[in-house]
């Protein structure tokens, strides 16, 4: 689905520093939903077009170019988190454009990791054929993604009840499993998501 995604620069009513100079704020707005920020620039408000969202005057070059460097580093921002994590609020690119982005831990790294540790432990406390099911498991949940996301992983914070029951629902038609591989292959599954 396709979101709408808009940047606009207004200047804060209220934050008149001594020199009459007022902040430049930058609105990031997603499907209706707002978030804003300052983009530490300041400018005498005669200075300043409304309806441009933009400097104007004396100025105005650097300042403007400055907004333009913002508002490309949020499209870029925006862009590469719907590839990325399939939902984007205004919120994460914000937080992410000032670098207060949290990880991001996809499903299939986090799988990959596990059987690495598991094919260490075989002949220890694992057996070979353990392992073998841990890696089919991450190959169905890998075509799953692919088939009904069509991504090629998906963020651990979007997984979901729906989610895991499209998962059980997937191996019990596509992949034609009987119930009680599917039980098994679920229970490999949660055991990485707890």
């Amino acid at each position: 689905m396709k979101s709408t995604f808009k940047v606009l620069f207004y200047l804060k009513k209220g934050s008149e520093k001594k020199n009459g100079e007022v902040m430049i704020m930058a609105r990031i707005t997603i499907d209706g939903k707002l978030c804003q920020f300052s983009t530490k620039q300041s400018i005498q408000p005669d200075n300043w077009s409304i309806t441009a969202g933009k400097a104007k005057g004396r100025d105005a070059g650097r300042i403007n170019a400055l907004l333009d460097d913002i508002r490309s580093s949020l499209n870029t921002i925006y862009h590469e988190m719907q590839r990325r994590d399939n939902y984007v609020t205004a919120e994460k690119v914000k937080n992410e454009f000032l670098g207060h982005s949290e990880s991001h831990e996809t499903i299939l790294s986090l799988f990959q990791k596990h059987n690495d540790d598991v094919k260490q432990l075989v002949g220890i406390s694992k057996t070979i054929a353990t392992y073998r099911k841990y890696e089919v498991t991450r190959r169905h949940l890998a075509e799953f993604i692919q088939s009904k996301y069509n991504v090629s992983d998906i963020s651990i914070k979007e997984i979901s009840p729906m989610f895991i029951t499209d998962f059980e629902l997937y191996l019990r038609t596509a992949c034609k499993c009987g119930y009680n591989t599917t039980a098994k292959f679920m229970q490999f599954f949660k055991r990485i998501i707890i």
